[in-house]
Parts: structure tokens; C-alpha cells; sequence
């Protein structure tokens, strides 16, 4: 038997540790890891709250973010042997037959079953992975980084993937929650002009960060009107890229008021809500819109090397818990004491 952090009923607050069997039959390519880290994300407080606005399956083991040691592998697998430092990708299964699966887009499969929402996640001493999700990890990277990865790849997809940066640009960034931090720093990589992150008076511990992650400028909402500030920088058409990490319809306005003519925004952030605005002034502007979900396998490799150089490096913003303390982990970070709490469930 293993401790996990279960789900047992849906609702506010409806998440204990439990025990459970540890995961003992494994598939030929699977892999079997006892869990060293794994990261606490805005889904998982949204599923401990009962506001989550996605499906997760009954009596559900969270977590998505989380690194460990190989500890028993399958009869196929070929690229891991026990011992080894991994880290695990968040699609549990994909059909491996849909047009996607077979463009190697395994992050769009529509029958992807994700660790930590449609099947139990990492918040445990043990979890059953897949060989073609794993990476190694670099001994000079510990564990509890390893186990930001995932979030680190989020950001990693929306900045490196799908937006484009020139050297000189002004690029925005709305929203200083973990991924628009990591967001920033794989941003500086690109060597924007200008980097500006946007957030309100109770992100202070948060915007501090920010500049600490090298943000040229930071602007609070309550006190500065952020359209005026940024269409008063430069040529005064506006932000090269405005990358939101809220979701929320205002801040999409926001983005949309903001971006100049020719210019992107990256949507991160989800929000269920209907925009209840016109989204003509994309036309108008001639503004290329996209969303950006999950990541790739390749992500996954240079996001880890970028780690081992410290380019990408998510510790200064995160808190260590013993599994035992999980409830402080949860309430600190959601209320933004600090951006990121990490558990140690053997630890």
C-alpha cells in the first residue's frame, strides 16, 4: 500500500491522504516510479476547491508535475532501467490512430487521458507511467525542480512554440501565476526590447518575482491604467506579443486593446465565461489570435537542458512541503504567498 492524495467525492475541500494499492501490474512498455516531487498546479487547487470547470474521473489521485526513480520497468522497455531520474509527461494514453497521434500532435489526441484529472496522478509515493512519456533527467537538476518541468513546458509551448519573438520586441505578459513566470523567463531568452508583465496588488509577493526573472517593467492594474501604459511605450501602436496567462474575458480585452496592428496574443489562461464583447478589433488590427495547450516531447528534452543551464528556473518561486503538510501547500499557494508549493511524498 502507498499514501496518495485522493479526491474521494467531488465538492470543496473533498481531498484527503488515503491508502491505496501501489500500481503492480505493469504493461510491457510501462514503467513503474516512486515519486521524489511533484508540483502543485492551479488545476489541482481548482479540483480541491470544487470550481474546476473540467471533467475529472470519481475518487481521483491529483497531480500532474512530478519526477522521480524508475523503480520496476516492462518487459519492452529499452530506454529506462531501474534507477533512473525521470520525469514523466502528462498523457496517460492516446489513441496512437488518430490523424494527430499519428503527426506526432499526441498533445491534441481527443482520446488523451491525462495524469491527475482523467486518471490518477502523482500525488503518491508510486505511479504507473508510459516508456514514450519519459525523459531522463540531468543529475545536476534535483528533483524538486524536475518536478516543475511539466509547468515549465507549458510556457516553453506557448512562447517558444507558437508565438514568434524578434530581438527587440515588446512582449506582454498578463497574469504572474507560475506559468506567466515561467512564461517571462523563456521570453528573455528571446531578447525582447521591452518585457512587461501586468498583474494587481494581490500578486505583490508575485510581482517581485517578476522582476527578479528579469521583467523590464511591472504593472499594477489598480494603480496604473496597463493599455495606457503600454500603447505610451515606443512607436505607440502597442505590444509586438501579448501573452495571456489569466483566461478571464477582461483580460483578453485587455490584450485586444493593447497588441499593435500585425501583432499576436497567446492565450494560455482559461476562462469559462462567455467574452460578451466584439473580437472585430482582431480583424480590425489584423491580429493573429491562438491558444496554446499542453506540450511536445521535444519540449520536454531542451526545457530540461535549458534547467541544467539554470536559463529556465523555477525554484525561486517555490515552497517545499512534506506530503504530510499538503493543506498548508494548498492554501499558501492559493493564497499567493508564494507561486508554487511542491510536495515530497517519500520524503
Amino acid at each position: 500500500m502507498m499514501k496518495a492524495l485522493v479526491q474521494y467525492e467531488r465538492g470543496n475541500k473533498k481531498v484527503r491522504i488515503e491508502e491505496i494499492p501501489i500500481p503492480n501490474e505493469l504493461g510491457p512498455k510501462d514503467i513503474l516510479m516512486e515519486i521524489r516531487a511533484v508540483g502543485v498546479c492551479g488545476s489541482d487547487l481548482h479540483i480541491y476547491h470544487g470550481t474546476n470547470g473540467f471533467y475529472v474521473k470519481p475518487r481521483l489521485v491529483l497531480g500532474h508535475e512530478y519526477s522521480g526513480v524508475v523503480v520496476e520497468v516492462g518487459t519492452e522497455v529499452r530506454l529506462f532501467k531501474k534507477g533512473d531520474r525521470i520525469v514523466s509527461e502528462t498523457p496517460v494514453y492516446v489513441c496512437d490512430a488518430c490523424v494527430y497521434c499519428r503527426s506526432g500532435q499526441f498533445d491534441l489526441c481527443p482520446r488523451r487521458l491525462a495524469f491527475g484529472a482523467t486518471a490518477d496522478g502523482g500525488m503518491a509515493q508510486y505511479v504507473k507511467t508510459r516508456e514514450a512519456i519519459c525523459h531522463h533527467v540531468p543529475d545536476v537538476i534535483s528533483f524538486e525542480k524536475a518536478a516543475l518541468t511539466e509547468p515549465a513546458c507549458v510556457a516553453y509551448n506557448a512562447i517558444a512554440h507558437h508565438s514568434r519573438i524578434q530581438p527587440g520586441d515588446h512582449v506582454v505578459i498578463i497574469g504572474p501565476g507560475p506559468i506567466g513566470l515561467m512564461c517571462l523567463q523563456v521570453a528573455k531568452l528571446a531578447s525582447p526590447g521591452k518585457l512587461t508583465l501586468v498583474g494587481t496588488k494581490r500578486d505583490h509577493n508575485r510581482l517581485e518575482l517578476a522582476r527578479q526573472f528579469g521583467a523590464d517593467e511591472v504593472i499594477v492594474v489598480e494603480e496604473e491604467d496597463a493599455v495606457a501604459k503600454v500603447m505610451a511605450e515606443g512607436d505607440g501602436f502597442g505590444a509586438d506579443l501579448v501573452v495571456d496567462c489569466v483566461g478571464i474575458s477582461a483580460t483578453l480585452q485587455q490584450s485586444m486593446e493593447m497588441v499593435r496592428h500585425g501583432g499576436q496574443i497567446t492565450k494560455v489562461g482559461w476562462g469559462p465565461a462567455p467574452v460578451g464583447f466584439s473580437l472585430d478589433p482582431i480583424i480590425q488590427k489584423a491580429v493573429r489570435l491562438q491558444g496554446s495547450f499542453s506540450h511536445k516531447y521535444y519540449q520536454w528534452e531542451n526545457v530540461l537542458k535549458l534547467m541544467a543551464r539554470d536559463e529556465i528556473d523555477p525554484m525561486p518561486m517555490t515552497k517545499i512541503y512534506a506530503m504530510d503538510d499538503w493543506e498548508a501547500a494548498f492554501e499558501e499557494m492559493h493564497s499567493l504567498v508564494h507561486a508554487k508549493s511542491v510536495l515530497l511524498p517519500n520524503g
